[in-house]
């Protein structure tokens, strides 16, 4: 069972069509109890860092996913869900994320560049070959185009855990990936046939 965490935010909906569309069934489910059951788990968010742990918290499901995350069970972050495996955020000072990776998120100089960064760009990296992670990109070209729509971005400071980068004003972590555990800054399900390629890679390969 491959579930796709509610926590009352984010393209919950979205992220199941994509599945459904490439002939998977996704449950969408808070349940703690089906949460322990799933094989893989899909965490694609949108919102706020504070409300997302606040809202995990509230349901009982934040402590489940570090749980299954240790016990070795494929989770893939979307956006926020990318972030929120980091320890720390800039967006909401004091508040610990799921902490799986070491790093922290920071908030882009709205001095320097246009926040939120929204658009297409393109994700690159030259350690797909011989990092683990080469399984959420096989088939896809380095540098390929994805649909960014963020404020905040990982600064990964765990060694090998970035898999790739985007250049917006500074290059930022845009996937990570660290034994079972995977994220894409981007979002897949807005990002046409290599987004349904990705999604399909994290179902079927990882």
């Amino acid at each position: 069972m491959i579930v796709i965490i509610d926590y009352g935010m984010g393209n919950l909906r979205n992220v199941q069509k994509a599945g459904e569309f490439l002939g998977k069934n996704l449950r969408v489910t808070d349940s703690p109890a089906i949460i322990k059951k799933a094989k893989k788990i899909i965490f694609p968010g949108v919102g706020n860092f504070k409300q997302a742990v606040k809202e995990l918290k509230q349901r009982k499901i934040f402590d489940i996913l570090i749980d299954r995350i240790n016990e070795g069970v494929p989770f893939l972050g979307i956006c926020l869900g990318m972030q929120l495996l980091l320890e720390l955020s800039e967006e909401a000072p004091g508040v610990r994320g799921l902490g799986v990776i070491k790093g922290k998120v920071k908030k882009f100089d709205e001095h320097k560049i246009i926040v939120p960064h929204m658009g297409w760009n393109q994700a690159q990296s030259a350690k797909r070959i011989a990092h683990s992670g080469k399984n959420l990109f096989r088939g896809i070209p380095d540098k390929s185009y994805f649909y960014f729509a963020h404020s905040y971005y990982c600064d990964i400071t765990e060694k090998g855990a970035a898999l790739a980068t985007t250049e917006y004003g500074i290059n930022f972590s845009s996937a990570c990936c660290k034994k079972n555990i995977w994220g894409v800054q981007f979002h897949p399900e807005k990002s046409q046939k290599l987004g349904l390629k990705l999604f399909d890679n994290f179902l079927t390969l990882c």
